[in-house]
């Protein structure tokens, strides 16, 4: 099944789930977990040559693209709804992809079977307070107060407008114009079905409580320490460098971050731009992931300027 094949299954709590689901399930199963405010369908041009070594699942969460909504609104429900659909694939160890929205479901997803991780693939996936910048002001004052004039201020964003700025807001005008406007026509398109906004604003509140799990899923990373690939894109709005570069030892003799330039166009320059809300943690990844320090790959063009694609990985 080296061909994306879409698939659907009923899971117990009654509501559809739809994944794409791609390669040889006798290779390495890699979990492919989408952000706001899209799909499965954000990895349509990776799922392919992933199968071609790997064996690739991508579900649609509840309430985005053709998965219909759940009956709990939550990352852990989400959580549980993705762990039923790897049962019923009968999928073992796997690799998973964190990033944005698919953070916090699949941290859960790690974090309730953590023998089966054989690595964790970070992309703007939140995990530390560090990451809550001034940009999260009115979220964090609907978490402590949770009144309709909170609600409405942390979920602004929830336009058309707002749909499309998570695709081309902050990039420069030739890149933006490489983007076509069918990306955020269909998850717009989705999120003006019925029930699909209310799931939103849930999720929004939501998150909040994921956040009061941050010291849990800190201590997963200093107990089990999976391996760990991090990497975004160039142009990032929530994502500052300094905040990794500058980092220095851990505290309680802990992993130092190295960095090092590699020329454009080096094979493991992640394509594509990272998501715009939620910003990738490697300062709490590089202190627990292992023992020796991380490595950051910084890409520059042939001018010598630095080039905001990044990946990490932690060494040996």
């Amino acid at each position: 099944m080296h061909t994306p094949e879409v698939q659907r299954h009923r899971l117990s709590g009654g509501n559809e789930m739809a994944c794409v689901a791609a390669g040889d399930s006798a290779h390495p199963a890699v979990l492919l977990l989408h952000g706001f405010p899209s799909s499965a369908r954000t990895f349509r041009d990776v799922i392919p040559r992933l199968a071609e070594t790997a064996f690739v699942i991508a579900p649609d969460l509840p309430g985005f693209g053709a998965s219909e909504v759940a009956p709990e609104v939550s990352f852990p429900a989400y959580g549980r709804a993705v762990l039923e659909l790897l049962d019923r694939l009968d999928v073992g160890p796997r690799f998973i992809y964190l990033h944005d929205f698919g953070a916090p479901v699949g941290l859960y997803v790690a974090m309730q079977a953590p023998e089966l991780v054989r690595g964790l693939i970070i992309q703007n996936a939140n995990a530390h307070r560090e990451g809550l910048g001034p940009q999260w002001a009115a979220t964090q004052r609907f978490w402590a107060e949770p009144t309709p004039e909170h609600e409405a201020a942390a979920t602004a964003h929830l336009t058309y407008e707002g749909t499309r700025d998570q695709y081309v807001a902050g990039l420069p005008g030739e890149v933006a114009a490489r983007i076509s406007p069918a990306n955020w026509n269909e998850d717009w398109r989705v999120m003006n079905l019925p029930g699909q906004m209310q799931t939103q604003r849930a999720l929004v509140g939501d998150y909040g409580r994921y956040v009061a799990r941050f010291d849990a899923v800190r201590d997963y990373l200093a107990r089990i320490r999976p391996p760990g690939l991090l990497l975004w894109g160039r142009h990032d709005a929530f994502f500052e460098l300094a905040e990794i570069v500058d980092a220095g030892p851990a505290e309680n003799g802990g992993a130092r971050v190295r960095c090092r330039a590699l020329p454009a166009g080096d094979p493991r320059d992640p394509r594509g731009r990272s998501h715009r809300r939620v910003r990738a943690a490697p300062c709490e990844m590089s202190r627990h992931a292992g023992t020796g320090p991380a490595q950051c790959h910084v890409l520059r063009d042939t001018r010598g300027r630095r080039n905001c694609r990044h990946s990490f990985n932690t060494l040996p």
